[in-house]
């Protein structure tokens, strides 16, 4: 009897039996256009975000991440491949747009869905991580934004976007309701999953437009400004921060927290414009950290020492740092570091990326995509035009020109500095171009 009630106390310890240890769960949370300090926990005066404020303060908080591109197919694709756009060639939101046709027909055009066909197809030529955790006997479910098709295409064991055109197919399709349409496909999933380690990618359209909150939500925030179009946004990233709530809370319910390493990103940044719905020059889609920067948020009770650490990270680390935790070899061709290793962080003398257009001029070219490459090390950023498609600075247009801030002193960019520093400008780019030299 002695030595049943021993067994039974190892299986509870380990969740295993034969003292085998439980893989943990990987839930990845990523918010869809959300500016770097449009959170309680980053500063933000009115936004509300106190399911997020709970989830930094028991994280590791990565303050200035950077995504890899700051357009939401790119930067999708580096989070689950671990590599750069020019090294997937998944570099925009889509293919060139149909000679003499207009846009909105562009999904019955054959020639731009072959198009479309092949850029989904990239995917499967990286490894991924649903598909290598699922070598680990991982389940893994996609919900919300997605580019690539079907969820399949993404290694995934199961998931919400069918990926079919005819049907409209097109950036996430049925996996776009989640979140806005609650999360019950996700605590199913879960449910389904008992006795096997699970990956949940969670990417709702939130904040994302449209801007369309629940009156509850927006009227905590109508007095707050008289633009209509920020009290939306503002609302908007309140929506998100609940339905993170839900998920996190759901975790906990289930007694699933405590083996489940969560990981919080943005895909891309977002300005809002006070006076019209679109966003800011300075942001989605642009080489500033409006478009650029997120807080990256990495939580495992006991395991992962909450804190707030100022040193400039990646997205591109977040796959390698998901393989080492979950103990599996990392993929060969992996640049980013583990973010659970203090010492690679802070040896690493720069943070690198690349923007692109939206709609690619060659879809197996990137550099024929190339608008700007960026490169931040410490207190500097260094932003480098590509003179044959940028058109220049987005605060000056038409003038394509070098711009390198000190971020510490002027996080909003506003002042450059290029002509003063022409050694820190050298010594950035041959960063740069150590990395990717197009």
């Amino acid at each position: 009897m002695r030595l049943f009630v021993i067994l039974l106390g190892l299986i509870a310890f380990t969740g295993h039996a034969f003292g085998q240890a439980t893989k943990p769960n990987v839930v990845m949370i990523v918010s869809d256009d959300q500016g770097w300090g449009d959170y309680s926990f980053m500063g933000h005066k009115n936004i509300k975000t106190p399911h997020l404020d709970k989830l930094a303060s028991q994280s590791l908080v990565y303050k200035r991440g950077y995504v890899t591109s700051s357009l939401c197919c790119p930067s999708l694709a580096a989070l689950l491949t671990g590599k750069y756009p020019h090294e997937t060639k998944i570099t925009g939101n889509e293919p060139p747009i149909p000679t003499g046709k207009p846009m909105v027909q562009r999904y019955k055009d054959p020639e731009f869905l072959a198009q479309v066909n092949r850029v989904n197809g990239f995917m499967a030529n990286h490894p991924r991580i649903p598909a290598e955790l699922g070598k680990a006997g991982y389940n893994s479910f996609q919900t919300g934004k997605w580019w690539a098709g079907n969820f399949k295409t993404g290694g995934f064991t199961h998931g919400m976007s069918h990926g079919d055109q005819a049907i409209g197919g097109r950036h996430g399709d049925e996996g776009l309701n989640i979140g806005r349409k609650g999360l019950q496909p996700i605590f199913d999933f879960i449910e389904s999953s008992k006795g096997k380690p699970f990956f949940l990618w969670y990417a709702p359209m939130l904040p994302h437009t449209p801007h369309n909150p629940p009156e509850k939500y927006l009227a905590k925030y109508k007095d707050k400004t008289p633009s209509i179009h920020l009290a939306r946004y503002w609302a908007m990233c309140e929506w998100f921060d609940e339905t993170c709530g839900e998920l996190l809370g759901h975790l906990d319910q289930k007694g699933l927290a405590e083996n489940t390493l969560v990981i919080y990103v943005t895909d891309n940044g977002w300005i809002q414009q006070e006076g019209n719905p679109q966003y800011r020059a300075d942001s989605k889609q642009s080489p500033y950290d409006g478009g650029l920067r997120t807080p990256i948020m990495l939580r495992h009770p006991g395991k992962i020492k909450p804190r707030m650490n100022e040193t400039p990270v990646s997205s591109i680390d977040i796959a390698p740092t998901i393989y080492k935790f979950c103990n599996l070899p990392v993929p060969g061709g992996l640049k980013g570091v583990d973010l659970l290793d203090e010492k690679a962080v802070k040896e690493r003398d720069a943070v690198v990326g690349a923007c692109f257009l939206h709609n690619a001029i060659d879809i197996e070219k990137p550099e024929k995509n190339l608008t700007w490459r960026w490169c931040v090390s410490n207190d500097w950023k260094l932003i480098v035009p590509n003179p044959a498609t940028a058109k220049g600075g987005i605060k000056i247009p038409g003038n394509a020109r070098l711009e390198l801030y000190k971020i510490s002193s002027d996080p909003l960019e506003e002042k450059n500095l290029a002509e003063a520093n022409p050694e820190i400008v050298k010594s950035l780019s041959l960063k740069l171009d150590g990395w990717w030299k197009p």
